[in-house]
């Protein structure tokens, strides 16, 4: 059972959500150095450039296990370099997006300047270059069942790429589900999509669309054993009671819609804060 609430537009194009399977894996082995910062009790806040605060410290039954705030500049190219990026993000590296029309290029992609990550998505010698990095926690690869996802982000309308920041499974079994939020193209709106557990493919609940992605926006998944809900900004957009069971890892996926873009189209989407909650 699905129940969706929303607020502007109409469900996704034709074929939008189609076609859903990802290039799933594995990846830039992680540069060695520091820890990601793990907050244990109710703690502080840090003031981000964009204005925003990044929460820090545990929610009533939930245990932050990863913040990421993107205080250490790196210039293109060197993310996963980066001592500290390199250790607590991962991301795929030289396959063909879902459209298989770009290639993941992670590292080519992001640079991290004035607290934001900068993915750059745009062309070069007639391939479109994408991005799809990974929180990993305590620089461990794979995720766990159930759990809390915030991010802060905005994004340029680029013809021709999307999000797809999903949930997937450690597994690689599309059976075991797909938890979608945010999904959609950047030059139309974001919407948020679950699917059936034990059913490849099928949808328990496509939101309409709810929000364009040129301001700043944030997304929160909650996973329980109960359903999985989805928040934009702290007001509930969605509710679906087919959940997951097995471990699942965050995915920020950014990759073509479904067909090749324009070559002179390239835009940025931007990460202001990362964080993920444990059940407790």
């Amino acid at each position: 059972m699905s129940v969706p609430t929303s607020s502007v537009s109409a469900l996704p194009a034709p074929g939008e959500a189609a076609g859903r399977r990802r290039h799933r894996r594995w990846l830039v082995p992680a540069a060695a150095a520091g820890l990601a910062v793990v907050v244990g009790a109710v703690g502080t806040v840090a003031l981000l450039p964009s204005g925003d605060e990044m929460p820090t410290g545990d929610l009533p039954g939930w245990r932050q296990v990863f913040t990421e705030d993107f205080d250490r500049d790196v210039p293109l190219g060197g993310f996963f370099a980066d001592s500290h990026y390199g250790q607590h993000w991962d991301g795929y590296e030289d396959l063909p997006d879902t459209s298989g029309e770009g290639t993941y290029r992670t590292n080519d992609v992001i640079s991290v300047q004035d607290g934001v990550m900068d993915m750059w998505l745009r062309t070069e010698d007639g391939v479109p270059l994408v991005a799809a990095p990974i929180p990993t926690v305590d620089g461990q690869w794979g995720g766990h069942a159930y759990g809390r996802f915030e991010v802060r982000f905005r994004a340029d309308p680029v013809e021709g790429y999307k999000m797809a920041w999903l949930l997937w499974p450690d597994s690689d079994e599309w059976a075991e589900g797909e938890i979608d939020w945010p999904e959609g193209r950047l030059d139309r709106g974001m919407y948020a999509a679950n699917l059936q557990v034990g059913q490849p493919g099928v949808f328990d609940l496509v939101t309409d669309q709810v929000a364009t992605f040129d301001e700043w926006h944030v997304a929160t998944t909650e996973w329980t054993p109960e359903g999985v809900t989805f928040y934009l900004d702290g007001e509930q957009i969605g509710f679906s009671d087919s959940s997951p069971s097995t471990p699942m890892h965050w995915v920020l996926q950014t990759e073509t819609a479904y067909g090749k873009p324009p070559a002179d189209s390239q835009g940025h989407v931007e990460v202001d804060w990362v964080t993920i909650y444990e059940m407790e």
